[in-house]
C-alpha cells in the first residue's frame, strides 16, 4: 500500500519502488507522538469519535516497525486499520515527517547534551586529581611554557561548555511544529492548532531543515573537539612523549605485533570527525537550490541525521571509557616540564619587572638561548601558569556549569 495509490495506476517497477523506499524506521516512535497529537486535533473538531480516538492512542501507543513499507507514514496508516484511513485528513506526508524529524532531533540533542555532561564530568573529576602535575604546554607542537595536566583537561570541558549551547540551540529551532502545514498551503478543515509553538508560513513549515543543519553543525564541531582531544592522546600515550599509558578495556592490539597497545578509540573519534562534517556539508548540498515547498530530495535529511546520532552517542561514551582510565606518567611529565627553556618568557617578563624595554628583554634572553647560556630565573620568580589556587577555582566554577 502506498499513500498516493488512488493517482498512479498499477504497481510501480520493482527498481523504482527500491529506489524511492526510504529508511527510517528510527522515526517511528516520534511519527507516532505526532499522530496521536494530530488524533487528538481530529477529535476535537468532530471528525474522530471518542472510540476512534482511543483506538488511535491504544494502536500508537504499542506499534512496532515492520520492513515492507514505503515509509513509517504508510505503516501507520496501514497498521490502525479504518481508523487510520481517518487520520490523514489535515495532514500530508510533507507536513508529518517534519514533524516526527523535529521531534527525533530535539531527542537526539538531549542525548548528545546527556553525553556531554557526562564526558565533562570525567573531565572534570580527573583535573582534580591532576590539578598539580606539571605538563609543558605548547604552541606549534613545540615546547612553549609550563602548565598543569589539570588546566590542560579544563580546556576540554571549555570546549564541551560550548558544544551542549549549540545542541541546545539546535534543540531549541526544532521545537516549533509544523503540524497544519499539510502540504504546503494548510487545510480547509477546521483544525484546531497543536499543543505548543508552531511556525509562522506554511510553505516554509514543510521546507525548512535548517534545524536539521544546526544539529548537524553541533555534532560537526562537537567532532572536531573530540578530534582534537583524540589526537592529544594518541600523542600523549606514544613512546615518544610517554605523558599517559592507555587502560587496556579501552584499547586495542596488533594481529602481528606482540607489543602493541593501539589508541583506536581516540584515532576512530578523530577518524569521525571527517565523516561529521561530511554530513553537514552533505545537507547543506541537498537543500541550497530547493524551490518551495516541498521536494522528494528532502528524504535525503535523515540518514545523515540518524548517523550522526549514533555516532555521537558512541563517541561520548568510549571516549568518557578512555579517559577515564588514561594513567598519567607523572614521572615522565615532571622530567618533561623541568626543561628551562619553558621558562624562557618568565625569563624575560622577570627582566621587564627589572624596567627593561619587553623587545630587548626578549632578544637578550633569545640570544641566551641561541647561544647555550640561557639560565631559568630563581624560583622566586612568579610562575606564570595557573597557580594551585586557580586551578581549584577553576574546577569549582566548571563544576557549577556542569
Amino acid at each position: 500500500m502506498t499513500l498516493w495509490a488512488g493517482r498512479v495506476g498499477g504497481e510501480l517497477a520493482p527498481e523504482v519502488a527500491d529506489f524511492l523506499a526510504a529508511d527510517d524506521a528510527e522515526l517511528l516512535p516520534y511519527d507516532c507522538e505526532a499522530t496521536t497529537v494530530h488524533a487528538r486535533r481530529l477529535h476535537a473538531a468532530g471528525l474522530l469519535d471518542d472510540g476512534e480516538l482511543a483506538e488511535a492512542e491504544r494502536l500508537l501507543a504499542s506499534l512496532e516497525y515492520e520492513p515492507g513499507d514505503e515509509d513509517v507514514h504508510t505503516l501507520i496508516e496501514r497498521s490502525l486499520g479504518e481508523v487510520g484511513r481517518k487520520l490523514q485528513a489535515g495532514r500530508s506526508r510533507n507536513d508529518q515527517v517534519a514533524a516526527a524529524l523535529r521531534l527525533y532531533v530535539v531527542d537526539a540533542c538531549a542525548e548528545a547534551i546527556e553525553g556531554i555532561e557526562a564526558l565533562a564530568g570525567t573531565l572534570l573529576d580527573r583535573a582534580d586529581e591532576e590539578a598539580d602535575t606539571q605538563l609543558p604546554g605548547y604552541t606549534h607542537l613545540q615546547r612553549a611554557q609550563p602548565v598543569t595536566v589539570g588546566h590542560h583537561l579544563l580546556a576540554w570541558v571549555e570546549m564541551l561548555d560550548r558544544d551542549r549551547a549549540r545542541f541546545r540551540f539546535a534543540a531549541e529551532a526544532a521545537k516549533p511544529s509544523p503540524l497544519g502545514s499539510a502540504a504546503l498551503a494548510g487545510s480547509t478543515l477546521d483544525l484546531p492548532a497543536p499543543p505548543g509553538p508552531t511556525l509562522r508560513n506554511s510553505l516554509d513549515a514543510v521546507a525548512d531543515r535548517d534545524f536539521a543543519l544546526d544539529y548537524l553543525y553541533a555534532t560537526a564541531v562537537l567532532f572536531g573537539h573530540l578530534s582534537r582531544i583524540g589526537e592529544e592522546v594518541v600523542l600523549w600515550v606514544s613512546s615518544e612523549f610517554g605523558f599517559a599509558h592507555l587502560p587496556e578495556h579501552a584499547a586495542t592490539g596488533s594481529s602481528l605485533m606482540p607489543q602493541k597497545l593501539n589508541p583506536d578509540v581516540a584515532e576512530l573519534v578523530r577518524g569521525k570527525a571527517g565523516t561529521a562534517l561530511g554530513r553537514l556539508a552533505g545537507l547543506l548540498a541537498v537543500v541550497k537550490g530547493l524551490p518551495l515547498s516541498y521536494n522528494r530530495d528532502l528524504q535525503e535529511d535523515k540518514e545523515p541525521v540518524f548517523a550522526a546520532r549514533r555516532d555521537t552517542r558512541g563517541a561520548l561514551a568510549a571516549l568518557r571509557t578512555l579517559l577515564a582510565g588514561l594513567d598519567f606518567d607523572r614521572e615522565r611529565l615532571a622530567a618533561a616540564a623541568a626543561d628551562p627553556l619553558l621558562r624562557a618568557t618568565e625569563a624575560a617578563e622577570a627582566l621587564v619587572r627589572g624596567g627593561m624595554p619587553f623587545r630587548d628583554a626578549h632578544e637578550q634572553v633569545a640570544g641566551a638561548v641561541r647561544d647555550g647560556t640561557f639560565e631559568p630565573p630563581g624560583t622566586e620568580t612568579p610562575h606564570p601558569t595557573p597557580g594551585p589556587g586557580d586551578i581549584r577555582q577553576a574546577l569549582a566554577e566548571a563544576r557549577a556549569r556542569f
